[in-house]
């Protein structure tokens, strides 16, 4: 877990600088629009949709951006219709991928995941071949500047989260799907703010690799994420203190 906090940090830090923002713009408003359409257009009673909203506003997405994108889902503009779709296989070495995309052509979708990962070495599964290697989970990351460790905790577990761990500056908020918006309602009521807050797949094990293999892992983790329909990519590699040495 960890290791993956700190990969997306590096994923992160790299998305700043790669100014890559017509694109995120796009993947964001696919996701608003799926997230308005399944669960209505309030964010406050709609926590998949806060998400996507709070991750528009962390992109600077102009606000008339965010709102037509919520309207395309709710219906009353007219838009493409997108499906949430999920693919599973396996990177080389063995890793188990997981990826959520979202797409208004599935048919072109799956040929263009299954080709990045033949590609890549690896292979494109049937649903359910490694879903259960994952447990779904909410996640914030929050800056540890200025903020009680022992307050937080109190206040993100009465809330219902999980978890609170501390690592490198942060801490890393972890609470069931079920309980995210309450969570980040209760961060809001407090004045706190996530670095990033999310729904993502934890690995319930992870398998470590050297850095030559693991690269080729990584190869097929952006290409994948690069794709433009595809919105998160999950995997089982084990983030190790030289792995993550050797990308950042």
């Amino acid at each position: 877990m960890s290791g993956h906090n700190k990969w997306s940090k590096i994923k992160r830090q790299k998305a700043a600088s790669d100014a890559k923002r017509s694109k995120s713009w796009a993947r964001i408003t696919r996701d608003i629009m799926v997230a308005a359409r399944e669960g209505g257009s309030d964010p406050g009673m709609n926590p998949r949709l806060a998400v996507a909203v709070e991750k528009a506003k962390s992109e600077n997405m102009p606000k008339d951006n965010i709102e037509r994108a919520i309207k395309r889902g709710t219906g009353e503009i007219q838009g493409a219709e997108y499906v949430e779709i999920t693919y599973e296989g396996y990177a080389p070495g063995g890793i188990a991928v997981f990826v959520e995309a979202l797409t208004d052509n599935t048919n072109r979708t799956v040929a263009d995941v299954r080709s990045l990962f033949s590609k890549a070495g690896g292979s494109l599964g049937q649903n359910g071949s490694v879903a259960y290697l994952f447990d779904r989970k909410g996640i914030f990351d929050l800056s540890s500047e200025d903020v009680d460790e022992l307050e937080l905790f109190e206040l993100v577990v009465e809330a219902g989260a999980e978890d609170l761990t501390s690592e490198d500056g942060s801490f890393i908020v972890t609470a069931p799907v079920e309980s995210f918006g309450s969570v980040q309602a209760a961060l809001e009521g407090a004045g706190i703010t996530p670095e990033e807050a999310s729904l993502q797949r934890i690995p319930v094990t992870t398998t470590g690799l050297d850095v030559e293999s693991a690269g080729k892992v990584i190869n097929l983790i952006e290409k994948l994420e690069e794709h433009h329909d595809v919105q998160a990519v999950f995997t089982t590699l084990e983030f190790n203190d030289s792995l993550l040495a050797e990308l950042s």
